[in-house]
């Protein structure tokens, strides 16, 4: 079941950004072409952004539009197939689902995993500072930290640290994975 980004994430995150550059309530709402009273909403904690309101104060904010939907990141993050943060559109049947941004000055390398079971992947530390993402495509898996690895089914994604030792283990005939490594 997909959910709608949570309103105290954005909250936060709208009034962290508008405060970082010295922006009244008043200003950002004209600059963004959107309501005060929609604006303060928000800040508030309340309403229900679309995702035109949200494009347009990240871009009147200079910040990409994940920096206002995406929640502080955690160790490892699992996004079970239909899961995720839904922002809908008031223009069209459009609905937009963030797995994971892309921190400044990252470097990303992109993979497609195929693996039978019968054997364990174990893979040891990458660089510092390398994170793993992982969306599976077909079969099933077990992966993610080499203490604490996860089931995954069709669509799950799964974010983990690549710089400790982790691994990735097929459990069904015909598994194949979408890996992504990103490089800070």
């Amino acid at each position: 079941m997909q959910r709608a980004a949570p309103l105290a994430t954005i909250a936060a995150a709208v009034r962290r950004e508008r405060e970082r550059l010295g922006m009244s309530l008043t200003e950002l709402a004209r600059r963004a072409g959107v309501a005060k009273s929609t604006l303060s909403q928000l800040e508030g904690g309340s309403g229900n952004p679309s995702v035109e309101t949200l494009w347009a104060l990240a871009v009147e904010l200079g910040v990409p539009f994940s920096r206002l939907v995406d929640p502080p990141a955690a160790p490892v993050q699992v996004i079970r197939a239909g899961d995720g943060y839904v922002v809908h559109s008031e223009q069209a049947p459009f609905t937009a689902v963030l797995l994971s941004t892309c921190p400044p000055g990252a470097r990303r390398d992109l993979h497609i995993l195929n693996a039978e079971p019968g054997g364990t992947r174990e893979a040891h530390a990458h660089i510092a500072g390398t994170t793993e993402h992982l969306v599976v495509i077909a079969g099933r898996w077990l992966a993610g930290p080499e203490e604490e690895p996860v089931e995954l089914a069709v669509g799950d994604y799964i974010r983990f640290r690549g710089d400790q030792p982790h691994r990735y283990e097929a459990l069904e005939p015909g598994s194949s994975a979408v890996l992504v490594m990103e490089h800070v």
